[in-house]
């Protein structure tokens, strides 16, 4: 046996499918590419697989969180009164007990403000700030004492000193409230928080000034000049009367029939006043403005005891506090009779009894009236308690008559104008005196009065005649019109709807008044001072 060259057996070589040696495995530079992209790849899906458990984590540790917050007591609420040293801890009204609390450093010591609402944790720390309270009780301020601190008295009276906090405070804020207004307190704390407007005193009174001038108003010029005397006089030239020593007039009372203009007259002398402020100025030159409250009269009735009192103080002091800027405030009631009657003349009740002295001294009491009149309106000004209607508190009254003949054309050149559609064949003043003639024509007796010396007086129905009245009849006679149109019978308001709207409106008027009672016809007619023993009635024809 010959000793050749040696043979590894142990070669890197694979058979081949023929049965040959095989092929040397490639471990160049390709397989460590696919070795570097595998481990990549690897390493890719490992971040993704830890990122996906620190999220599963991170839930679990919020559901945890969750379920020990679920375990814990229920949190406690506190009104915060004052901080101590550093803001470190907090004096703090809980459960009715004031207690020096510790602050949490959590806790941002800004808006650590006293009379906020704070949550307190299981060991009895302040660990929130949860603003003011929006809900408590509710006081009416009596006094102002500073820009911090407000008197509120209860339903029962009882008065209470009380800080201002939340939307109370600061300078601004503080000169919002008056007396008067509605704040929600918290009276164990001792905290007023915000000022709530009282639907009740809202309904029954109008700040704005009625879009009413004298323009407006046909037949009352001698009203008007007498109400502009006595209204705005004093607040367009107050110097004057500083210098002759004249107080302007505390009150004026509109009275007479119904229907003839007395509360649009007291509107108009608001708007007129309204625009008079506003072209003078105020004393220092700026912008001024009046203010109008329409007082819904029989609305301050209330079947409570002192409650038609405090309302009407009420009112009085919002008047008061408007006026103390300076700007004028006329307060109107409208039918005064309803709830100021004379005292000792009611049935079950006897509400005036209390409601006229609360009137009576917010007119002329103690703290007295500057800036402010009162208007009353009234159609029965006999049923008025007579304390009201003396000089120095309804200084003025004015009686507000039915229209004669030229005041009646006057209201109607407000009503029937030549701009509406006319039948060609008349004009405006041709219908105007129509209407006149219709009304006042003493061929149609409305009724006759007798009276006990013998005497009688014939009525027509001129004089019963009011605005109201007229502009019903032009009213009337524009449906005529629009009916005529609708058929194509008519281009326009004609002379024919004139007669047909005075006829049905003097047949609808028969009936109205108390026709068995004389003293009623007396004093609708203007003659309540002579004694009426009897009457004879006259009625016109139906009008189709």
């Amino acid at each position: 046996m010959t000793n050749g060259p040696a043979h590894d057996t142990t070669s890197d070589a694979r058979p081949s499918a023929t049965g040959g040696p095989t092929a040397p495995v490639d471990s160049g530079p390709e397989s460590y590419r696919q070795l570097q992209l595998a481990n990549r790849t690897l390493g890719t899906r490992n971040a993704k697989l830890t990122e996906l458990l620190k999220a599963s984590r991170d839930k679990l540790d919020e559901l945890n969180s969750r379920l020990d917050a679920l375990a814990e007591p229920p949190s406690t609420y506190g009104t915060l009164l004052e901080t101590g040293p550093g803001a470190k801890t907090a004096e703090v009204h809980t459960a009715g007990r004031r207690m020096r609390l510790m602050v949490s450093p959590n806790v941002n010591r800004i808006d650590l403000q006293p009379g906020a609402l704070v949550r307190l944790g299981e060991g009895q720390q302040v660990v929130e700030v949860c603003g003011t309270t929006d809900s408590g009780d509710l006081a009416s301020v009596v006094e102002v004492v500073d820009d911090t601190r407000i008197v509120v008295a209860d339903k029962l009276g009882e008065e209470s000193l009380m800080k201002c906090a939340g939307g109370l405070t600061g300078e601004i804020a503080a000169k919002q409230v008056g007396p008067g207004d509605s704040v929600v307190v918290d009276r164990r704390a001792g905290y007023a928080f915000e000022v709530i407007t009282r639907a009740e005193v809202e309904n029954l009174v109008l700040e704005e000034v009625p879009d009413v001038a004298y323009t407006d108003i046909g037949g009352l010029e001698r009203q008007i000049e007498q109400l502009h005397d006595a209204v705005e006089l004093p607040f367009l030239h107050p110097e004057l009367y500083r210098d002759y020593g004249l107080l302007p007039p505390k009150g004026v009372l509109l009275y007479g029939p119904p229907g003839c203009g007395k509360t649009l007259i007291a509107k108009a002398v608001a708007s007129s006043l309204a625009r008079r402020m506003d072209a003078s100025g105020g004393e220092d030159g700026t912008s001024s403005r009046s203010y109008f409250l329409n007082i819904k009269g029989p609305e301050l009735l209330n079947k409570f005891v002192g409650e038609t009192e405090r309302q009407i103080r009420l009112i009085f002091e919002r008047a008061r506090k408007i006026a103390s800027a300076g700007a004028p405030v006329i307060i109107f009631f409208d039918e005064m009779e309803a709830i100021f009657r004379t005292r000792g003349t009611g049935v079950s009740s006897d509400v005036e009894s209390t409601v006229v002295p609360q009137l009576l001294a917010e007119i002329d009491g103690v703290e007295g009236l500057r800036n402010v009149i009162v208007i009353g309106a009234s159609n029965r000004e006999e049923l008025i308690d007579p304390a009201i209607l003396r000089p120095g508190r309804l200084d003025v009254k004015i009686r507000v008559q039915r229209p004669d003949r030229d005041a009646a054309l006057d209201i109607l050149d407000k009503y029937l104008t030549d701009s509406l559609p006319l039948d060609p064949a008349s004009t405006a003043e041709e219908l105007r005196e129509r209407v006149v003639d219709g009304l006042f024509s003493h061929e149609t007796p409305f009724l006759t009065l007798h009276f006990a010396d013998g005497t009688s007086r014939t009525l027509y129905y001129g004089d019963f005649a009011s605005g109201a009245m007229l502009a019903n009849i032009v009213d009337r006679a524009k449906k005529f019109a629009i009916k005529d149109a609708l058929r194509g019978q008519g281009s326009g308001i004609s002379a024919t709807h004139i007669d047909l709207a005075v006829a049905q409106e003097c047949h609808d008027n028969d009936d109205l008044p108390d026709t068995t009672n004389p003293a009623e016809w007396a004093r609708i007619s203007g003659h309540s001072s002579r004694r009426v023993i009897d009457i004879t009635v006259y009625r016109r024809e139906a009008v189709e």
